[in-house]
């Protein structure tokens, strides 16, 4: 099948594709139009450049990931027609006159740390509190064991969080924009036209999707910090997993390029687990939807001057 060079992230009511060379975003308002924008500005992980290094670029990856899905989130609700911005409170509006910054740009970063802190605290901090409580009860246990142990929880945590996202009703439906986003996909490097009855057609899983990359983590992590060791201190624990995190990240990008590049029964179990979570990350799309992502797809394609070589479907 054909590779494209365009990955993509489902938004409010809409979807967002990202190029070599910008984003496109498509959104659907409240009376029944598609709002769409371009922004031109493509990852720093590029081939030839430090950042484009194998290892390396899966934490640029990583990061830019939380950064862009946290801007696109709220600017495809401005463009939906929605109003979520509160007004700025005294202490982001000292920040940014003391940063010489923009207040959006501080709320937005300052947002971004946040999803940054919940997320080590849920799913490092707590999986390492939790761990070491049930180890008091058997403290003569193999180190690595309760390595493993801080594993499994990290990962029962996380498919919880993700089981939960999707009895949310709004959120629903931004599974629902993700399926769309897929099958879109899907049916381009199927080289077929793309068309809302073409793309219905397709798989709403896709191989390069950022819920493998996520699980792909999750493994990682276990058998990485099985081997660095558990260690009696608490927070020097902790803060080992946080060092880290970084090289977690390169290794389980790298095992995603390749799991996605090839077709083997190696390949296949990589991806499988990844893939099973799909059915809970994305929602089969309604008609409209699939409209909405070949809108954003087709404005991504039109600002880049040749198809690259791959694509991260997200």
């Amino acid at each position: 099948m054909k590779k494209c060079s365009i990955g993509g992230q489902a938004v409010m009511e809409g979807v967002m594709m990202k190029s070599p060379s910008g984003l496109a975003m498509a959104v659907r308002k409240p009376d029944g139009t598609i709002a769409s924008e371009y922004m031109p500005g493509g990852s720093k992980a590029k081939k030839g450049t430090f950042y484009g290094f194998p290892f390396v670029r899966g934490v640029v990856v990583f990061i830019e990931s939380l950064s862009t899905g946290m801007s696109t989130l709220s600017r495809s609700a401005e463009l939906a027609g929605e109003n979520y911005n509160e007004e700025p409170s005294k202490f982001e509006k000292w920040l940014a006159k003391k940063l010489g910054k923009d207040v959006e740009k501080v709320v937005m970063g300052l947002a971004v740390v946040l999803a940054i802190a919940l997320s080590v605290g849920l799913f490092f901090i707590l999986p390492t509190l939790l761990s070491s409580l049930v180890f008091r009860l058997i403290p003569d246990a193999a180190p690595v064991w309760k390595s493993l142990l801080e594993g499994v929880v990290r990962l029962a945590i996380f498919i919880g969080y993700i089981l939960f996202c999707a009895s949310v009703k709004e959120v629903r439906r931004v599974f629902m924009y993700h399926g769309a986003e897929h099958k879109t996909i899907a049916c381009y490097e199927a080289e077929q036209e793309l068309t809302v009855e073409n793309a219905m057609k397709h798989s709403r899983l896709h191989p390069r999707c950022g819920t493998n990359y996520l699980f792909l983590v999750m493994a990682v992590s276990i058998l990485f910090f099985a081997v660095i060791g558990w260690g009696d201190n608490f927070l020097m624990r902790v803060l080992s997993r946080l060092v880290f995190l970084p090289v977690v990240a390169g290794i389980s990008y790298e095992l995603l390029r390749v799991a996605a590049k090839y077709d083997n029964f190696i390949t296949k179990a990589i991806r499988a687990p990844g893939m099973w979570l799909q059915y809970i990350t994305t929602k089969e799309p309604e008609p409209h939807m699939i409209e909405v992502a070949i809108a954003s797809f087709n404005l991504a394609m039109s600002h880049e001057p040749q198809e690259g070589e791959s694509c991260t479907a997200a």
